[in-house]
């Protein structure tokens, strides 16, 4: 099954449904809702006291301890708040929309394997929804299907700023689901699966972050660009677009893009946990200590663990890092991450290659490997492009051309301010002479 790390006797197997009876898959619905509910909740709080603390401000401290019930009054606001309608917008389309991204959103966990088999009410059964042979594919296409109601919520208002975010989400998937793909086509390789179950059990013990750490960084690079956040919020700008998409909402529709975001946060941190990070395999080695952290309810709590850790990744890269340009989001995506995920892609494919003909176990050579790609790769993209250095027109830059302000292109620079040097009594002098019979300004 594995070339490259092949599995002892100790082998983790994939989750059995042998014993899987139908009011076990309501059960496991019914939690997977209330789960994902609750964690949102939950990651409200965390995100807004985490930003406060690495912004020197106290975040919520009001409603409850901690500010713990702030996130319930914020819902209720919510449910309470008036709901507001455009005159012009599709109403049909208007509410599909944000019914597709909350539904998509909730659909993604159904193929998460949470932990190993349980013994639950007499019956064995995996701490998994339903797995198949492909249902990582399963996830792609889900969250691919999620961006309709992201492009339908847009147009459906007919409204200027929706669109441009309906229309930057589009382009926005386009470019980073397909560096996503790629990175995620080397662990098929390894793995010998697109089982999401087979998948963890094969990382039993190496994980695939480690012996694939480009892909790994690629994933999470685009996962972050996948769920619309800091640095690649494009779709909903605040500086830009006021809120992107979402302008025209109000009350429970915008409640439900709004869960459906945090909801894909979850999402992508999961297939993170699962693809890369041993999914519920305990971490650091602790099964060495104690054989049972990789049986019984223990792997959910490993599991969820390693869930939050990319969670608060992303609330750390909001905290820390400024919104991309759009033509700088666009070159890393095209121009760097598709290009490095692809021949990434092609030596871990040529190494499957030939460990398999040699039967020989190249675990160390192939995480070496993956340093010096690191390497290359990060020397590549801190090499800056000569053909895109634009030189200087002819004449003074108009930052005003055609009646919009326009930022300068690379060459170009502003002109000096008139107001550089002034002082405030000189300032006041022109702003009296500028104005009809030296009237106030």
């Amino acid at each position: 099954m594995n070339a490259i790390f092949p599995l002892g006797p100790n082998e983790f197997v994939p989750a059995d449904f042998s014993q899987e009876t139908w009011w076990l898959s309501v059960i496991k619905a019914v939690f997977i809702i209330v789960f994902l509910i609750l964690s949102v909740l939950m990651a409200l709080w965390v995100e807004r006291r985490g930003l406060g603390r690495m912004q020197t401000r106290p975040g919520p401290n009001v409603h409850g301890p901690f500010g713990l019930f702030q996130a319930i009054a914020d819902a209720v606001k919510l449910l309470t708040k008036e709901d507001i309608w455009t005159k012009k917008s599709d109403k049909f389309i208007y509410i599909l929309a944000p019914t597709i991204a909350a539904f998509c959103a909730f659909m993604i966990f159904a193929v998460i394997p949470m932990g190993p088999n349980v013994n639950f009410f007499g019956y064995s059964t995996p701490l998994q929804l339903m797995d198949m042979p492909s249902a990582t594919l399963y996830i792609l296409a889900i969250s691919a299907l999620g961006v309709y109601g992201i492009v339908l919520g847009g147009w459906s208002t007919r409204s200027t700023f929706p669109l441009l975010g309906s229309v930057r989400s589009a382009a926005q998937v386009v470019s980073y689901e397909l560096s996503m793909s790629l990175s995620i086509v080397t662990v098929f390789l390894l793995s010998g699966s697109m089982s999401t179950s087979e998948i963890v059990a094969a990382q039993d013990r190496v994980w695939w972050a480690f012996a694939l750490a480009p892909s790994f960084i690629i994933y999470v690079i685009s996962m972050v660009g996948e769920v619309n956040r800091l640095p690649f919020d494009l779709p909903e700008a605040e500086g830009e677009l006021v809120a992107g998409h979402m302008i025209e909402y109000s009350s429970m529709k915008f409640a439900w893009f709004f869960l459906a975001e945090y909801i894909n946060m979850f999402n992508v941190s999961a297939v993170a946990t699962t693809l890369f990070f041993g999914g519920w395999h305990a971490p650091f080695g602790l099964e060495y200590l104690y054989a049972g952290f990789n049986e019984g309810w223990w792997p959910m709590l490993w599991f969820i663990g390693k869930l939050w850790f990319f969670m608060f990744l992303m609330i750390w890269t909001r905290g820390t890092l400024l919104r991309f340009r759009y033509d700088q989001f666009m070159k890393l995506g095209w121009k760097l991450l598709i290009p490095i995920s692809l021949a990434w892609f092609v030596l871990v494919a040529t190494m499957q290659a030939v460990t398999a003909f040699l039967e020989v176990n190249n675990n160390v050579l192939l995480m070496g490997i993956a340093v010096v790609f690191l390497v290359i790769a990060g020397i590549l993209a801190v090499i800056p492009d000569k053909k895109e250095i634009e030189e200087e027109p002819e004449g003074e830059f108009d930052a005003f051309a055609g009646g919009y302000p326009v930022p300068p292109l690379p060459g170009q620079s502003l002109p000096p301010s008139p107001r550089a040097g002034r002082t405030k009594t000189e300032d006041a002098l022109v702003k009296t002479a500028a104005t009809p019979e030296g009237g106030q300004a």
